[in-house]
């Protein structure tokens, strides 16, 4: 009798304790700070930082693995050489609470021949 009260105690002691375990993820509503609120504000404190001519091992070094990006190369012509541009898009912003993001959530950082010639939507317009 004793030996089969001891499976059932320690499956009553498992399903108690597992009853605990809860997994929250992507709560935008919450009031504390969590890792996407955080990263958020660093990505802006870093894009502050950012100077017009810095390279895309600078830029990447300060900024982190960009959120989405882009790259093309222009084609050359007579007055203009071939360009490659890339742009990369640091979510800085939240607007949405599906738990994804966006490119309306982050700011563009926009280089041309591995140099850095703007950040924001002004920057992005003009390529």
């Amino acid at each position: 009798m004793k030996l089969k009260l001891i499976p059932a105690a320690l499956l009553t002691s498992l399903s108690l304790l597992m009853s605990g375990c809860v997994l929250n993820v992507g709560d935008h509503g919450s009031s504390g700070h969590s890792g996407w609120e955080e990263q958020q504000q660093a990505n802006r404190d870093n894009i502050a930082k950012l100077s017009i001519g810095m390279d895309t091992q600078q830029v990447t070094l300060l900024m982190g693995t960009a959120d989405f990006s882009e790259a093309f190369v222009t084609q050359a012509s007579a007055q203009d050489a071939e360009q490659q541009v890339q742009v990369f898009f640091y979510r800085t912003q939240w607007s949405k609470g599906d738990g994804k993001t966006t490119k309306e959530e982050c700011t563009p950082v926009v280089l041309r021949n591995n140099k850095l010639i703007g950040w924001g939507d002004a920057a992005y317009k003009m390529i």
